[in-house]
Protein backbone atom coordinates (compact mmCIF):
# COMPACT_ATOMS: atom_id res chain seq x y z
CA UNK A 1 0.00 0.00 0.00
CA UNK A 2 1.36 3.14 -0.83
CA UNK A 3 1.44 6.22 1.77
CA UNK A 4 2.52 9.87 1.65
CA UNK A 5 4.96 12.02 3.89
CA UNK A 6 5.87 15.63 3.50
CA UNK A 7 9.36 15.97 2.55
CA UNK A 8 11.48 17.21 5.38
CA UNK A 9 14.82 16.81 4.29
CA UNK A 10 17.23 15.69 1.25
CA UNK A 11 20.66 13.53 1.82
CA UNK A 12 23.74 13.25 -0.60
CA UNK A 13 23.68 10.29 -2.87
CA UNK A 14 19.26 9.90 -2.30
CA UNK A 15 18.04 8.57 -5.68
CA UNK A 16 14.90 9.85 -7.37
CA UNK A 17 12.98 8.63 -9.94
CA UNK A 18 12.02 10.33 -13.14
CA UNK A 19 10.93 9.21 -16.53
CA UNK A 20 10.09 6.07 -15.16
CA UNK A 21 13.02 4.12 -15.53
CA UNK A 22 15.97 6.61 -15.03
CA UNK A 23 17.23 8.02 -11.60
CA UNK A 24 19.08 10.84 -10.48
CA UNK A 25 20.90 11.58 -7.07
CA UNK A 26 21.07 14.38 -4.47
CA UNK A 27 23.87 16.73 -4.73
CA UNK A 28 25.68 17.46 -1.57
CA UNK A 29 25.01 21.03 -2.40
CA UNK A 30 21.22 20.84 -2.66
CA UNK A 31 21.20 18.61 0.29
CA UNK A 32 22.37 21.82 2.28
CA UNK A 33 20.07 23.69 1.21
CA UNK A 34 17.09 22.32 1.51
CA UNK A 35 14.88 22.75 4.58
CA UNK A 36 11.66 21.97 6.13
CA UNK A 37 9.07 23.14 3.92
CA UNK A 38 10.87 23.86 1.05
CA UNK A 39 9.94 21.92 -2.22
CA UNK A 40 11.53 19.64 -4.76
CA UNK A 41 10.61 19.47 -8.37
CA UNK A 42 11.87 15.94 -10.37
CA UNK A 43 12.00 17.39 -14.25
CA UNK A 44 10.24 14.17 -15.87
CA UNK A 45 12.06 14.88 -18.90
CA UNK A 46 16.20 15.20 -17.85
CA UNK A 47 16.28 14.46 -14.27
CA UNK A 48 16.43 18.38 -13.59
CA UNK A 49 16.23 18.86 -9.62
CA UNK A 50 14.69 22.17 -8.97
CA UNK A 51 14.89 23.65 -5.78
CA UNK A 52 11.70 26.06 -4.69
CA UNK A 53 12.57 27.79 -1.08
CA UNK A 54 9.67 27.60 1.41
CA UNK A 55 9.62 31.67 0.80
CA UNK A 56 9.53 31.58 -3.08
CA UNK A 57 6.74 29.13 -3.47
CA UNK A 58 4.83 31.17 -0.87
CA UNK A 59 5.00 34.31 -3.16
CA UNK A 60 4.42 32.16 -6.09
CA UNK A 61 1.47 30.45 -4.56
CA UNK A 62 -0.51 34.17 -2.52
CA UNK A 63 -0.34 35.46 -6.36
CA UNK A 64 -2.09 32.92 -7.94
CA UNK A 65 -4.17 32.65 -5.13
CA UNK A 66 -5.38 36.53 -5.35
CA UNK A 67 -5.36 36.22 -9.09
CA UNK A 68 -7.72 32.75 -8.55
CA UNK A 69 -9.89 35.37 -6.10
CA UNK A 70 -10.29 37.97 -9.02
CA UNK A 71 -11.20 35.54 -11.27
CA UNK A 72 -13.71 34.45 -9.39
CA UNK A 73 -15.22 38.39 -9.46
CA UNK A 74 -14.22 38.74 -12.93
CA UNK A 75 -17.48 37.42 -14.01
CA UNK A 76 -19.40 40.78 -12.68
CA UNK A 77 -17.31 43.01 -14.12
CA UNK A 78 -18.07 45.09 -17.28
CA UNK A 79 -16.26 45.41 -20.90
CA UNK A 80 -16.57 48.82 -20.22
CA UNK A 81 -14.85 48.61 -16.50
CA UNK A 82 -12.00 46.29 -18.56
CA UNK A 83 -11.88 49.48 -21.21
CA UNK A 84 -11.52 52.06 -18.75
CA UNK A 85 -8.75 49.87 -17.06
CA UNK A 86 -6.42 50.19 -20.04
CA UNK A 87 -7.34 53.79 -20.89
CA UNK A 88 -6.63 54.70 -17.23
CA UNK A 89 -2.93 52.65 -17.50
CA UNK A 90 -1.82 53.94 -20.42
CA UNK A 91 -2.45 57.99 -19.54
CA UNK A 92 -0.81 57.04 -16.54
CA UNK A 93 2.26 55.78 -18.30
CA UNK A 94 2.05 58.69 -21.14
CA UNK A 95 2.56 61.27 -18.05
CA UNK A 96 5.62 62.49 -16.59
CA UNK A 97 4.63 62.42 -13.20
CA UNK A 98 3.95 58.46 -13.30
CA UNK A 99 7.39 57.73 -15.47
CA UNK A 100 9.72 59.76 -13.80
CA UNK A 101 10.33 57.41 -11.43
CA UNK A 102 9.57 54.49 -13.28
CA UNK A 103 12.59 55.81 -15.53
CA UNK A 104 14.59 56.21 -12.18
CA UNK A 105 13.99 52.80 -11.31
CA UNK A 106 15.19 51.59 -14.87
CA UNK A 107 18.26 53.28 -14.53
CA UNK A 108 19.19 51.26 -11.37
CA UNK A 109 18.36 48.30 -13.27
CA UNK A 110 20.30 48.92 -16.62
CA UNK A 111 23.24 50.01 -14.01
CA UNK A 112 23.16 46.86 -12.20
CA UNK A 113 22.76 44.62 -15.57
CA UNK A 114 25.52 46.04 -17.27
CA UNK A 115 27.90 45.12 -13.73
CA UNK A 116 26.59 41.92 -14.13
CA UNK A 117 27.89 41.70 -17.89
CA UNK A 118 24.00 41.73 -19.19
CA UNK A 119 22.60 42.09 -22.10
CA UNK A 120 20.80 45.70 -22.37
CA UNK A 121 19.84 46.05 -25.66
CA UNK A 122 15.65 45.58 -24.50
CA UNK A 123 16.25 46.04 -20.95
CA UNK A 124 16.58 50.50 -21.15
CA UNK A 125 12.69 52.03 -21.02
CA UNK A 126 13.19 54.54 -23.78
CA UNK A 127 10.51 56.83 -25.27
CA UNK A 128 10.45 54.17 -27.89
CA UNK A 129 9.40 51.26 -25.45
CA UNK A 130 6.96 54.09 -23.76
CA UNK A 131 5.02 54.61 -26.40
CA UNK A 132 4.80 51.17 -27.82
CA UNK A 133 3.30 50.29 -24.24
CA UNK A 134 0.80 52.91 -24.11
CA UNK A 135 0.26 52.17 -28.32
CA UNK A 136 -0.34 48.51 -27.11
CA UNK A 137 -2.59 49.16 -24.03
CA UNK A 138 -4.63 51.11 -26.53
CA UNK A 139 -5.19 48.66 -28.64
CA UNK A 140 -6.41 46.39 -26.17
CA UNK A 141 -8.74 49.27 -24.73
CA UNK A 142 -9.99 49.39 -28.58
CA UNK A 143 -10.45 45.81 -29.05
CA UNK A 144 -14.04 43.96 -28.43
CA UNK A 145 -14.51 41.19 -25.77
CA UNK A 146 -14.98 38.51 -26.75
CA UNK A 147 -17.01 36.98 -23.67
CA UNK A 148 -20.43 35.80 -24.48
CA UNK A 149 -19.77 35.82 -27.93
CA UNK A 150 -21.64 32.92 -29.94
CA UNK A 151 -19.50 31.05 -32.32
CA UNK A 152 -21.65 28.27 -33.64
CA UNK A 153 -25.69 27.71 -33.43
CA UNK A 154 -27.19 24.40 -34.07
CA UNK A 155 -30.63 24.49 -33.98
CA UNK A 156 -32.80 21.48 -33.15
CA UNK A 157 -37.11 20.77 -33.52
CA UNK A 158 -37.92 22.45 -29.96
CA UNK A 159 -34.73 23.15 -28.55
CA UNK A 160 -31.26 24.94 -29.85
CA UNK A 161 -27.32 24.75 -28.85
CA UNK A 162 -24.85 27.37 -28.44
CA UNK A 163 -21.46 27.20 -28.30
CA UNK A 164 -20.12 30.57 -26.12
CA UNK A 165 -16.60 31.98 -25.63
CA UNK A 166 -16.08 32.25 -22.10
CA UNK A 167 -13.19 33.05 -20.12
CA UNK A 168 -10.25 30.88 -19.47
CA UNK A 169 -9.16 31.31 -16.10
CA UNK A 170 -5.81 32.59 -14.79
CA UNK A 171 -2.68 32.88 -16.64
CA UNK A 172 1.00 33.00 -15.71
CA UNK A 173 3.58 34.18 -17.69
CA UNK A 174 7.25 34.85 -17.30
CA UNK A 175 8.69 37.00 -19.45
CA UNK A 176 12.52 37.80 -20.06
CA UNK A 177 14.22 40.83 -18.45
CA UNK A 178 12.56 43.61 -20.46
CA UNK A 179 10.05 45.76 -18.98
CA UNK A 180 7.58 46.74 -21.98
CA UNK A 181 5.86 43.41 -21.18
CA UNK A 182 2.81 45.31 -19.10
CA UNK A 183 0.98 45.45 -22.26
CA UNK A 184 1.10 42.32 -23.37
CA UNK A 185 0.51 40.51 -19.71
CA UNK A 186 -2.42 42.51 -19.39
CA UNK A 187 -3.98 41.75 -22.60
CA UNK A 188 -5.60 38.64 -20.89
CA UNK A 189 -8.03 40.63 -19.00
CA UNK A 190 -10.19 42.08 -22.02
CA UNK A 191 -11.35 38.44 -22.05
CA UNK A 192 -12.32 38.43 -18.68
CA UNK A 193 -9.12 36.37 -17.42
CA UNK A 194 -6.78 37.08 -14.55
CA UNK A 195 -3.17 37.57 -14.89
CA UNK A 196 0.45 36.32 -12.69
CA UNK A 197 3.41 37.33 -14.16
CA UNK A 198 7.10 37.01 -13.29
CA UNK A 199 9.78 39.33 -14.79
CA UNK A 200 13.35 38.71 -15.65
CA UNK A 201 15.77 39.85 -12.19
CA UNK A 202 17.05 42.61 -14.81
CA UNK A 203 14.11 44.17 -14.81
CA UNK A 204 12.20 43.88 -11.57
CA UNK A 205 13.05 46.64 -9.88
CA UNK A 206 11.26 48.53 -13.45
CA UNK A 207 8.48 46.20 -13.11
CA UNK A 208 7.73 46.97 -9.13
CA UNK A 209 7.53 50.67 -10.04
CA UNK A 210 5.53 50.37 -13.05
CA UNK A 211 2.88 48.76 -10.67
CA UNK A 212 3.37 51.17 -8.15
CA UNK A 213 3.15 54.12 -10.60
CA UNK A 214 0.72 53.13 -13.29
CA UNK A 215 -0.79 49.26 -13.13
CA UNK A 216 -2.18 49.16 -9.59
CA UNK A 217 -3.56 52.42 -9.96
CA UNK A 218 -5.25 51.80 -12.93
CA UNK A 219 -7.03 48.73 -11.55
CA UNK A 220 -8.40 50.57 -8.71
CA UNK A 221 -9.35 53.30 -11.04
CA UNK A 222 -11.09 50.75 -13.11
CA UNK A 223 -12.94 49.19 -10.35
CA UNK A 224 -11.31 45.52 -11.45
CA UNK A 225 -10.97 43.20 -8.44
CA UNK A 226 -7.74 43.24 -6.90
CA UNK A 227 -5.29 40.68 -8.12
CA UNK A 228 -6.40 40.65 -11.48
CA UNK A 229 -2.88 41.59 -12.74
CA UNK A 230 -0.33 40.47 -10.02
CA UNK A 231 3.37 40.29 -10.51
CA UNK A 232 5.55 37.97 -8.34
CA UNK A 233 8.35 40.38 -7.00
CA UNK A 234 10.74 37.93 -6.77
CA UNK A 235 14.20 37.63 -8.96
CA UNK A 236 14.49 34.16 -8.16
CA UNK A 237 14.19 31.44 -10.89
CA UNK A 238 12.52 29.34 -8.13
CA UNK A 239 9.28 31.74 -8.51
CA UNK A 240 9.29 30.60 -11.70
CA UNK A 241 9.25 26.64 -10.87
CA UNK A 242 6.69 27.77 -8.39
CA UNK A 243 4.54 29.47 -10.42
CA UNK A 244 4.22 27.00 -13.31
CA UNK A 245 3.52 24.28 -11.29
CA UNK A 246 0.67 25.81 -9.13
CA UNK A 247 -2.01 23.51 -11.12
CA UNK A 248 -4.76 25.96 -10.55
CA UNK A 249 -3.59 28.24 -13.82
CA UNK A 250 -5.43 27.51 -16.96
CA UNK A 251 -2.66 28.85 -19.15
CA UNK A 252 1.40 29.06 -18.59
CA UNK A 253 3.10 31.41 -20.99
CA UNK A 254 6.93 31.34 -21.46
CA UNK A 255 8.77 33.83 -23.08
CA UNK A 256 11.95 33.74 -24.53
CA UNK A 257 14.18 31.01 -25.28
CA UNK A 258 17.14 28.66 -24.20
CA UNK A 259 16.94 25.65 -21.38
CA UNK A 260 15.58 27.98 -18.65
CA UNK A 261 12.06 28.09 -21.17
CA UNK A 262 12.12 24.35 -21.31
CA UNK A 263 12.76 23.76 -18.40
CA UNK A 264 9.71 25.80 -17.19
CA UNK A 265 7.59 24.13 -19.85
CA UNK A 266 8.68 20.65 -18.75
CA UNK A 267 7.53 21.90 -15.28
CA UNK A 268 4.05 23.31 -16.47
CA UNK A 269 3.35 20.10 -18.29
CA UNK A 270 4.60 17.41 -15.45
CA UNK A 271 2.12 19.73 -13.63
CA UNK A 272 -0.59 19.31 -15.69
CA UNK A 273 -0.59 23.24 -16.37
CA UNK A 274 -1.54 23.78 -20.29
CA UNK A 275 1.82 25.07 -21.23
CA UNK A 276 2.80 28.65 -24.72
CA UNK A 277 6.08 28.33 -25.22
CA UNK A 278 8.36 30.67 -27.13
CA UNK A 279 11.26 28.43 -27.15
CA UNK A 280 14.43 28.80 -29.43
CA UNK A 281 14.60 31.82 -32.09
CA UNK A 282 16.28 32.66 -34.81
CA UNK A 283 14.89 32.66 -38.38
CA UNK A 284 16.54 30.55 -41.55
CA UNK A 285 16.27 32.01 -45.24
CA UNK A 286 16.95 29.53 -48.29
CA UNK A 287 17.50 30.53 -51.97
CA UNK A 288 16.50 27.75 -54.32
CA UNK A 289 18.28 27.70 -57.69
CA UNK A 290 15.53 29.97 -59.33
CA UNK A 291 16.26 32.44 -56.63
CA UNK A 292 15.99 36.16 -58.16
CA UNK A 293 19.06 37.93 -56.70
CA UNK A 294 17.63 41.34 -56.19
CA UNK A 295 15.18 39.70 -53.92
CA UNK A 296 17.03 37.44 -52.17
CA UNK A 297 19.51 40.46 -51.23
CA UNK A 298 16.68 41.89 -49.81
CA UNK A 299 15.43 39.66 -47.91
CA UNK A 300 19.05 38.84 -46.22
CA UNK A 301 18.86 42.72 -45.45
CA UNK A 302 15.77 43.85 -44.00
CA UNK A 303 15.82 40.40 -41.80
CA UNK A 304 18.49 41.75 -40.00
CA UNK A 305 17.54 44.92 -38.57
CA UNK A 306 17.63 44.18 -34.77
CA UNK A 307 18.37 40.79 -33.00
CA UNK A 308 14.83 39.38 -31.91
CA UNK A 309 13.36 36.09 -32.02
CA UNK A 310 12.76 36.31 -35.86
CA UNK A 311 15.73 38.16 -37.33
CA UNK A 312 17.62 35.67 -39.94
CA UNK A 313 19.72 33.35 -37.98
CA UNK A 314 21.02 30.60 -41.05
CA UNK A 315 20.77 30.99 -44.55
CA UNK A 316 21.22 27.89 -46.73
CA UNK A 317 22.27 29.11 -50.70
CA UNK A 318 22.46 26.10 -53.58
CA UNK A 319 25.87 25.25 -54.62
CA UNK A 320 24.91 26.13 -58.19
CA UNK A 321 24.38 29.97 -57.23
CA UNK A 322 27.22 30.54 -55.13
CA UNK A 323 29.31 32.68 -57.63
CA UNK A 324 26.19 34.54 -57.45
CA UNK A 325 24.40 34.71 -54.72
CA UNK A 326 27.16 34.08 -51.77
CA UNK A 327 28.04 38.12 -52.92
CA UNK A 328 24.99 39.01 -52.79
CA UNK A 329 24.51 37.44 -49.02
CA UNK A 330 27.97 38.81 -47.54
CA UNK A 331 26.95 43.06 -49.67
CA UNK A 332 23.53 42.56 -47.50
CA UNK A 333 25.14 40.85 -44.01
CA UNK A 334 27.76 43.93 -44.37
CA UNK A 335 24.80 46.76 -45.06
CA UNK A 336 22.80 45.95 -41.79
CA UNK A 337 26.32 45.65 -39.74
CA UNK A 338 27.40 49.07 -41.29
CA UNK A 339 23.29 50.29 -40.88
CA UNK A 340 24.37 49.62 -37.05
CA UNK A 341 27.48 50.87 -36.89
CA UNK A 342 29.46 47.48 -35.69
CA UNK A 343 30.12 45.57 -38.74
CA UNK A 344 28.85 42.32 -38.69
CA UNK A 345 30.32 38.42 -37.64
CA UNK A 346 29.89 35.33 -40.43
CA UNK A 347 29.86 31.82 -39.07
CA UNK A 348 30.61 29.25 -42.29
CA UNK A 349 29.42 25.50 -42.41
CA UNK A 350 32.20 23.26 -41.94
CA UNK A 351 33.45 21.99 -45.83
CA UNK A 352 32.37 25.08 -47.05
CA UNK A 353 34.39 27.71 -46.23
CA UNK A 354 35.96 28.12 -49.84
CA UNK A 355 32.56 29.53 -51.16
CA UNK A 356 33.38 32.47 -49.01
CA UNK A 357 36.54 34.92 -49.77
CA UNK A 358 39.54 33.67 -47.37
CA UNK A 359 40.45 37.33 -46.12
CA UNK A 360 36.96 37.23 -44.43
CA UNK A 361 38.74 34.45 -42.22
CA UNK A 362 41.59 36.27 -41.59
CA UNK A 363 39.93 40.02 -41.01
CA UNK A 364 39.45 40.29 -36.98
CA UNK A 365 36.47 42.68 -36.05
CA UNK A 366 35.02 44.06 -33.09
CA UNK A 367 31.91 42.30 -32.52
CA UNK A 368 29.94 44.12 -29.87
CA UNK A 369 28.39 41.21 -27.01
CA UNK A 370 26.25 41.74 -23.89
CA UNK A 371 30.21 41.60 -22.08
CA UNK A 372 31.25 44.56 -24.41
CA UNK A 373 33.39 44.35 -27.72
CA UNK A 374 35.64 41.63 -28.51
CA UNK A 375 38.16 41.22 -31.04
CA UNK A 376 37.48 38.06 -33.60
CA UNK A 377 37.83 36.82 -37.07
CA UNK A 378 35.08 38.07 -39.35
CA UNK A 379 34.57 34.55 -40.30
CA UNK A 380 34.55 31.21 -38.47
CA UNK A 381 33.78 27.59 -39.26
CA UNK A 382 31.29 26.19 -37.44
CA UNK A 383 30.00 22.02 -37.26
CA UNK A 384 26.91 21.13 -39.55
CA UNK A 385 25.23 19.99 -36.17
CA UNK A 386 25.31 23.85 -34.63
CA UNK A 387 23.30 25.34 -37.78
CA UNK A 388 20.88 25.94 -35.17
CA UNK A 389 22.56 27.90 -32.77
CA UNK A 390 20.57 31.10 -32.20
CA UNK A 391 23.21 34.15 -32.34
CA UNK A 392 21.98 36.15 -29.43
CA UNK A 393 24.07 39.52 -30.82
CA UNK A 394 24.01 43.29 -29.35
CA UNK A 395 24.65 45.51 -31.98
CA UNK A 396 26.99 43.14 -34.55
CA UNK A 397 24.60 41.07 -37.22
CA UNK A 398 25.66 37.42 -36.78
CA UNK A 399 24.83 34.56 -39.34
CA UNK A 400 25.41 31.28 -40.41
CA UNK A 401 25.84 30.17 -44.01
CA UNK A 402 25.46 26.91 -45.22
CA UNK A 403 25.70 25.72 -48.86
CA UNK A 404 23.50 23.04 -49.94
CA UNK A 405 23.21 20.88 -52.95
CA UNK A 406 19.84 21.82 -53.35
CA UNK A 407 15.94 22.42 -51.88
CA UNK A 408 15.80 18.99 -50.49
CA UNK A 409 18.85 19.46 -48.51
CA UNK A 410 18.01 22.61 -47.38
CA UNK A 411 14.49 20.92 -45.58
CA UNK A 412 16.33 17.64 -44.30
CA UNK A 413 19.10 19.97 -42.42
CA UNK A 414 16.38 22.57 -41.28
CA UNK A 415 13.91 19.93 -39.89
CA UNK A 416 16.77 18.36 -37.68
CA UNK A 417 18.98 21.28 -36.54
CA UNK A 418 16.56 24.17 -36.36
CA UNK A 419 14.30 25.35 -33.71
CA UNK A 420 11.40 24.82 -36.39
CA UNK A 421 10.25 28.25 -35.88
CA UNK A 422 10.62 30.84 -39.10
CA UNK A 423 11.84 29.94 -42.80
CA UNK A 424 11.34 31.71 -45.62
CA UNK A 425 12.26 30.15 -49.02
CA UNK A 426 13.38 32.29 -51.89
CA UNK A 427 12.34 31.34 -55.36
CA UNK A 428 10.33 31.92 -58.55
CA UNK A 429 8.82 28.72 -58.79
CA UNK A 430 5.25 28.11 -57.56
CA UNK A 431 5.66 24.18 -58.05
CA UNK A 432 8.93 24.40 -55.77
CA UNK A 433 7.31 26.95 -53.41
CA UNK A 434 4.75 24.05 -52.56
CA UNK A 435 7.09 21.53 -52.24
CA UNK A 436 9.14 23.27 -49.79
CA UNK A 437 6.13 24.02 -48.16
CA UNK A 438 4.76 20.56 -47.76
CA UNK A 439 7.80 19.26 -46.61
CA UNK A 440 8.97 21.79 -43.97
CA UNK A 441 8.45 21.70 -40.35
CA UNK A 442 7.63 24.96 -39.53
CA UNK A 443 4.92 27.00 -37.96
CA UNK A 444 5.71 30.18 -40.00
CA UNK A 445 6.76 29.92 -43.56
CA UNK A 446 7.33 32.98 -46.23
CA UNK A 447 9.08 34.16 -49.33
CA UNK A 448 10.36 37.38 -48.19
CA UNK A 449 12.19 38.74 -45.25
CA UNK A 450 11.87 36.66 -42.28
CA UNK A 451 10.60 39.66 -39.32
CA UNK A 452 6.97 39.70 -40.49
CA UNK A 453 6.54 36.80 -37.68
CA UNK A 454 4.67 39.34 -34.50
CA UNK A 455 0.88 39.42 -33.90
CA UNK A 456 0.69 43.44 -34.08
CA UNK A 457 2.49 43.25 -37.14
CA UNK A 458 0.80 40.50 -39.06
CA UNK A 459 -2.27 40.11 -37.61
CA UNK A 460 -3.43 43.34 -36.29
CA UNK A 461 -3.99 41.54 -33.09
CA UNK A 462 -1.74 42.25 -29.92
CA UNK A 463 0.77 39.53 -29.47
CA UNK A 464 1.18 37.33 -25.95
CA UNK A 465 3.59 35.14 -27.20
CA UNK A 466 4.68 33.32 -29.78
CA UNK A 467 5.73 29.64 -30.09
CA UNK A 468 7.87 27.19 -32.37
CA UNK A 469 7.32 23.59 -33.07
CA UNK A 470 10.58 22.12 -31.16
CA UNK A 471 8.44 20.37 -28.75
CA UNK A 472 5.79 19.31 -31.71
CA UNK A 473 2.93 20.80 -33.45
CA UNK A 474 0.79 22.66 -31.38
CA UNK A 475 -2.96 21.84 -31.36
CA UNK A 476 -6.25 23.46 -33.33
CA UNK A 477 -4.23 26.74 -33.16
CA UNK A 478 -1.52 28.98 -34.73
CA UNK A 479 1.81 29.71 -33.24
CA UNK A 480 0.87 33.25 -32.23
CA UNK A 481 -1.06 33.44 -29.42
CA UNK A 482 -2.86 36.72 -28.79
CA UNK A 483 -5.42 38.00 -26.37
CA UNK A 484 -8.71 37.26 -28.08
CA UNK A 485 -7.46 33.36 -28.09
CA UNK A 486 -7.38 32.87 -24.84
CA UNK A 487 -10.62 31.95 -23.89
CA UNK A 488 -12.58 28.64 -23.39
CA UNK A 489 -15.89 27.37 -24.94
CA UNK A 490 -19.38 26.69 -23.06
CA UNK A 491 -22.41 25.13 -24.63
CA UNK A 492 -25.94 26.53 -23.68
CA UNK A 493 -28.66 24.72 -24.51
CA UNK A 494 -31.93 27.11 -24.92
CA UNK A 495 -34.92 24.58 -25.16
CA UNK A 496 -38.74 26.34 -26.41
CA UNK A 497 -40.64 22.57 -26.57
CA UNK A 498 -40.33 21.42 -22.65
CA UNK A 499 -41.57 17.58 -24.05
CA UNK A 500 -38.21 17.50 -25.88
CA UNK A 501 -37.08 14.20 -24.39
CA UNK A 502 -34.66 11.20 -25.56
Amino acid sequence: MNSNETLKKLTAGMPLLHGGNQVTCVSQELASAFKPGDRLIVVESNGDLLHIPSDEYRLASQAVEKASLAFSKMGSVTDEAITGFYEAFARRLDADESWTPIQEANAKDVARAKERGRSTTRLKATEKMRNGMVVGLREWRDAPGRRGQVLDTIEHDGWLVEQVVAPLGVVAFVFEGRPNVFADATGVLRGGNTVVFRIGSDALGTAKAIVKHALNPALQQAGLPEGAATLVESASHASGWALFSDRRLALAVARGSGRAVAQLGSVARQSGVSVSLHGTGGAWIVADTTADADRFAAAVLHSLDRKVCNTLNTCCIPRERVDDLVPRFLHSLQQAGEKRGHGCKLHVAEGDESAVPQDWFATKVAVRRAEGDVEEPQAESIPVSQLGHEWEWEETPEVTLKIVEDMDEAVALYNQYSPQFVVSFITESEENWQRFYDTVNAPFVGNGFTRWVDGQYALNRPELGLSNWENGRLFARGGILSGDGVFTVRTVVRQTNPDVHR
